[in-house]
């Protein structure tokens, strides 16, 4: 997995990378399910069920509940629900974020799914790695790493046709 210059991300590419490790990386397992956070990790697990054909086993987390920080920050103006119509229990889950940064999200997510069942394996996969992980969380699939700057966010944006962009903004 390359480490890509911020300024030159090209979304698509990435997304075509990512899809192409999940893809081989998923062959010969059972029971599959893919489970996104919300909001660009729900985008990416909700196209990448499409080309899988698991479209019928993708589910979408709101982790807001779940976060470490959740009484500091307040609850978001825009709280989506969860959405699983499977069976959680005994299933291999591929959770799909859009950035992996410090763990506390994927900490969030493993634990809203364990309301849900117990799952035989969950894997991660993620669009990017920024790094500076302040939980012991790693992905199993990753399209790129990427350094930005303090004060600055990788922001994933879903066009009205589905294609993907991802820039760098003030945070």
């Amino acid at each position: 997995m390359p480490t890509i210059n911020p300024n030159q991300l090209d979304a698509e590419a990435l997304y075509a990378a990512l899809l192409a490790d999940v893809k081989a990386g998923l062959a010969g397992v059972a029971d599959v399910a893919i489970v996104g956070i919300h909001s660009g990790g729900a985008w990416i697990a909700e196209r990448l069920a499409a080309d899988l054909g698991l479209s019928d086993r993708c589910g979408v987390l709101d982790v807001s509940f779940y976060r470490d920080d959740y009484a500091k920050k307040g609850l978001p103006a825009e709280v989506k629900p969860t959405s699983i119509g499977f069976d959680v229990a005994a299933a291999n889950i591929l959770l799909v974020d859009d950035v992996l940064y410090t763990g506390r999200t994927t900490r969030a997510a493993i634990n809203e799914l364990f309301d849900y069942g117990r799952p035989a394996r969950i894997m991660l996969a993620a669009l990017v790695d920024r790094g500076e992980r302040q939980l012991p969380v790693a992905a199993d699939f990753v399209a790129a790493h990427v350094t930005v700057q303090k004060g600055q966010a990788l922001v994933l944006k879903r066009a009205d046709d589905g294609q993907f962009t991802l820039t760098i903004e003030h945070a």
